[in-house]
């Protein structure tokens, strides 16, 4: 069984449509409808290029045969989202001749998004960008809402641009190809918004365990429609993370800084990638709001109990120092005044901001793993 096509609409100064269904990557019209000039640069990486990049240019170029495309293909992994990669981008959307009304399509997981998008932010002060996610982690949840970076050595996504996409177009036939370990970590990010705000999601989520890890497309479908509800809502109210937006990082700040002390995933290594960083994440800020005296021990136990079942790690990799790991922490963007902001909980449902953490008792929970 197939789920039918869904839209997910955000709204806000610059509205967009997501898209959700199968085959979508092969609809011309619906690839070409956001375009608005003639220049397209389709920004991919090795890993899905062989998959799908001739598929869209022919799809493409079927719809609107006068389109002049052009393709940048990026090493797959975090690795590559650098801005010497940035600065490729740049050159390549200079040798297409892309003018300001050139679009860029971002074909591929988080990196390519990030990339994609913060190129398309900077070229003549910003043109458009269409999001083609190609991984369930994409696909819920950094193809929607405009924040595109890249990395430094000294963090993740400390440089970048608030870029909403005119578009979303998320075929979930790519999640066939998608390799079992980056199901999994993109249903880190699903679980997460079950953990920050709806109590009913966490539970539809214990219950449709085993379908979702066996691929099935009607229950990804409504996860992935429902997360993107989820977060479309709290993007229309905090379009640029002055509030509420940020309780959509449940679990990133120490996620981030586990990918930073890993050196962001660099191929051949058993580095946790994003979504196995956020569920660690998620389990060391859960343990620290109960510990605060902010939420049962119980629902901590629940959460790792979950990120367990969907085959998620829940304790930090060996070999990192806690005392590392806090000095990461430390440049995180939600910080103010150097003092340590985080997003923490009540229990499931529940997540707050809390500011001025004490980092006495985050040092703790970094020792204990």
């Amino acid at each position: 069984m197939t789920a039918p096509p869904c839209t997910v609409d955000v709204g806000g100064e610059r509205p967009y449509r997501i898209h959700i269904g199968p085959g979508l990557l092969g609809d011309g019209a619906l690839l070409a409808d956001r375009i608005r000039g003639r220049h397209v640069l389709l920004l991919t990486d090795s890993h899905v290029a062989p998959l799908y990049l001739e598929q869209v240019k022919q799809a493409l170029q079927a719809a609107r045969p006068g389109l002049k495309i052009g393709q940048f293909v990026l090493p797959a992994g975090e690795a590559s989202k650098t801005l010497a990669s940035f600065g490729e981008a740049i050159t390549a959307l200079a040798t297409l001749g892309a003018t300001r009304d050139a679009c860029v399509l971002a074909l591929g997981g988080g990196v390519v998004g990030d990339l994609a998008g913060f190129a398309a932010a900077c070229w003549m002060r910003g043109v458009d960008c269409v999001q083609l996610p190609t991984t369930l982690l994409s696909m819920v949840d950094s193809s929607v809402g405009g924040k595109t970076a890249v990395d430094i050595p000294q963090g993740k996504n400390l440089v970048g641009a608030f870029h909403p996409p005119c578009a979303v177009i998320a075929d979930t036939d790519a999640l066939r190809t998608l390799p079992v370990r980056e199901l999994r970590a993109g249903l880190a990010e699903v679980i997460k918004y079950g953990a920050l705000g709806d109590p009913d999601f966490f539970q539809w989520l214990q219950q449709q365990r085993a379908a979702l890890l066996a691929g099935d497309s009607v229950a990804l479908a409504q996860a992935i429609a429902r997360s993107c509800e989820h977060k479309a809502r709290i993007v229309e109210r905090d379009p640029l993370e002055k509030g509420e937006r940020a309780l959509l990082n449940l679990g990133h700040t120490f996620g981030h800084a586990i990918e930073t002390a890993q050196g962001y995933g660099a191929p051949g290594s058993d580095n946790l990638n994003h979504g196995e960083a956020v569920a660690v994440g998620m389990v060391l800020a859960a343990r620290l709001s109960a510990q605060l005296g902010m939420a049962p021990a119980e629902d901590t136990e629940a959460l790792r109990g979950l990120l367990q079942d969907f085959g998620l790690p829940t304790a930090i990799p060996a070999g990192l120092e806690p005392e590392a790991l806090l000095a990461h922490m430390r440049l995180d963007k939600k910080n103010i005044a150097g003092r340590l902001r985080l997003v923490l909980w009540r229990g499931i449902g529940r997540a707050e901001m809390v500011s001025d953490v004490d980092e006495a008792a985050v040092l703790a929970v970094l020792g204990e793993g």
